[in-house]
């Protein structure tokens, strides 16, 4: 007799606004808030923005033995909206989050309307698995994994032109905010994640944003995304891994310009060959 598996509790969200709905997935040791937050305002005046946290991620508790898969996350996301009242939705993805929103796109296809994804996971990289377990390792060690994510996570052109005391004062606040408890389960589900095969059957609207300076998912790996999705469009920033933090109003031009007319050009950052 097959045991039925276990129920599992929603994950905590961020439910905002009015309008058609939006579903954002956000990336590895991220939240929500930390990913999206500084574009909520502008995606929640004229959506129905709906933004879960991953288990050990903002607001959802860890699940200790939990065995995370791409899948589940899929599922769960696509349980949260339906919470929301959302029937269909347009859907972002960042880092991590753009493989989850892949693979709700060709899990439940009948329930995605457009395709954003940013600084996006292809999947197949050795170097990205490296940086995902040296990312790992040094969390018992705050400063040297916030040097790190400096180093890793932000573009070379924004860190290069910091004043020294900025500098200093993202490193101490890196060194001294708190890890989230889903961090290592995260980063290890995103190393081994890998969507290249199912990207053919994306058939909505897509445009894949690519972080030029992206020092962890390389801009090789947006590009993937771009090549193998039919008629996806590639536009590109200047940046690091967090454009939202190095780049902010030029990634809210683009994401508020793709979801006003997906079908569109890709927007003030201008399209690249795919």
């Amino acid at each position: 007799m097959t045991t039925a598996p276990a129920p599992v509790a929603p994950l905590a969200r961020i439910v905002r606004g009015t309008g058609p709905g939006l579903l954002l997935a956000h990336g590895a040791g991220g939240s929500a808030h930390d990913n999206w937050g500084p574009l909520l305002d502008d995606l929640a005046a004229r959506r129905t923005v709906v933004a879960p946290d991953y288990p050990g991620s903002g607001d959802s508790p860890d699940e200790p033995g939990a065995r995370h898969s791409l899948d589940e996350l899929a599922d769960r996301l696509v349980a949260a909206a339906d919470d929301a009242g959302l029937a269909g939705f347009d859907l972002a993805g960042y880092s991590l989050g753009a493989a989850v929103a892949v693979r709700i796109a060709t899990r439940h296809p009948g329930r995605v309307r457009s395709l954003l994804l940013l600084a996006g996971v292809a999947g197949g990289s050795q170097r990205f698995r490296l940086l995902a377990d040296q990312a790992i390792a040094l969390t018992g060690h705050p400063a040297l994994w916030a040097d790190h994510t400096v180093a890793v996570g932000f573009g070379r052109s924004w860190v290069e032109e910091l004043p020294a005391d900025r500098l200093a004062g993202l490193r101490a606040a890196l060194a001294a905010g708190p890890v989230p408890a889903g961090f290592r389960w995260q980063f290890e589900l995103a190393a081994r994640a890998d969507v290249r095969a199912e990207l053919a059957r994306v058939t909505v609207p897509t445009l894949v944003v690519s972080t030029t300076e992206d020092g962890l998912v390389s801009p090789e790996q947006h590009r993937a995304l771009a090549r193998g999705i039919p008629g996806a469009r590639l536009a590109e920033l200047t940046s690091g891994h967090l454009p939202m933090v190095e780049r902010l109003p030029e990634l809210r031009d683009l994401v508020t310009g793709f979801l006003a007319n997906p079908a569109g050009p890709a927007g003030p950052a201008g399209p690249a060959a795919g």
